[in-house]
């Protein structure tokens, strides 16, 4: 009988606890050692290590969470719990960075002089190969299951190795120069502590609030949905993002307006089985964008309204073109860039000149939202 594969959550589970026991391990021969030498960089190390375990014991958490099955409250699952719990280990990663910071200046402040082992070297030396392990450990895993948690934990405990490695180093010269230097290099690296910190932090409020999907996922969609007959174009993806590689969204696709109900039904529903099956997406909604085809005057029309459009450099696209020559309507969507400071005065130059090339038409465009590539 073939193995069931280990689901998403078991696999960060499984990964967190061994993270658990070993800087729970790490941290009380650490702590030992820190206080018998009178070290406050090994004892500080193993502060670190408890709060790499209470990382570890958050992103177990925030897993199971998002594991949750959907429910009436949250009818789109749990999957942003897992946002959360990476904005909490990122604080703790915060937290402990400026906690040694202080400890270290203290320790300038008021100097006491450490006195190493030769035990004191091998579980610092054992220590910095468990850290790289371990990170290395923690980031493989992490980004094969998109995890965003077990990402920064890995490059806490890559980090935590050099903290180690130059707790190593001062023990060195002290030994040789009788310089005591490890506060200073605490200092240093509570420094880069406190800088992964922030960096986390501010990934994890960004996907908090809602990011920009990535330009692989949309980019793929868009192509899978436009590889079927008829389909011109597909534009206004919203992909909206509830957990990691979760996603639910819509879209607008143009077809000829030759299409009949039963035709565009048929279609629509064919491209939300295979966007799902190859991309694991979601669309609610497929919206119609009908395209000019029975009619060479509209055509061209077409094709020369595109020309005023793109003659300004922060369009980046136009879409959903339509001309019914018996009402006189002409619409048509325009994408501008974020970084046109101006957009309201590009859109009111692109309304005059396409009103003026055609002033028989009532004119309908609509400034769209660059929501995805």
């Amino acid at each position: 009988m073939a193995k069931q594969p280990i689901s998403r959550e078991k696999k960060i589970v499984r990964t967190s606890f061994f993270g658990i026991i070993a800087n729970f391990f790490l941290a009380g021969f650490k702590a030992a050692i820190g206080l018998l030498s009178n070290s406050i960089a090994i004892v500080l190390d193993a502060v670190n290590n408890l709060t790499d375990a209470m990382s570890s014991t958050v992103t177990i958490i925030g897993a199971k969470l998002a594991g949750k099955k959907p429910d009436k409250k949250h009818p789109y699952g749990h999957g942003r719990a897992e946002y959360l719990s990476a904005l909490i280990v990122a604080m703790i990663i915060l937290y402990a960075g400026i906690t040694s910071l202080i400890e270290s200046v203290k320790k300038i402040i008021t100097p006491s002089e450490p006195d190493y082992s030769t035990i004191t070297f091998i579980i610092i030396s054992v220590a910095i190969v468990v850290k790289i392990l371990l990170g290395i450990y923690f980031r493989i895993v992490g980004k094969k299951v998109n995890s965003d948690s077990l990402i920064g934990s890995g490059s806490d405990a890559l980090m935590d190795s050099i903290l180690s490695l130059f707790t190593l180093i001062s023990a060195v010269i002290f030994i040789f120069t009788g310089v005591s230097t490890e506060a200073y290099f605490g200092i240093v690296i509570s420094l880069f502590i406190i800088k992964t910190g922030i960096s986390m932090l501010r990934v994890s409020i960004s996907r908090v609030i809602g990011e920009r999907v990535e330009k692989e996922i949309s980019t793929a969609v868009k192509k899978t949905i436009s590889s079927f007959d008829d389909v011109y174009g597909a534009y206004d993806l919203i992909l909206n993002n509830y957990g990691p590689d979760k996603y639910m969204g819509s879209v607008h696709i143009e077809i000829p307006d030759t299409y009949t109900a039963e035709k565009i039904d048929e279609l629509t529903r064919q491209i939300q089985t295979k966007v799902y099956m190859d991309h694991g997406v979601i669309m609610t909604a497929i919206g119609i964008y009908s395209l000019n085809t029975k009619d060479a005057e509209a055509v061209e029309i077409r094709t020369e309204v595109s020309k005023i459009v793109h003659s300004h450099k922060s369009v980046l696209q136009m879409h959903g073109f339509y001309v019914n020559k018996e009402t006189l309507l002409m619409s048509f969507d325009i994408i501008l860039d974020f970084a046109d400071p101006e957009r309201e005065k590009t859109y009111a130059e692109i309304f005059d000149e396409v009103k003026a090339k055609y002033p028989q038409y009532n004119l309908v465009i609509t400034m769209d939202i660059d929501f995805s590539d």
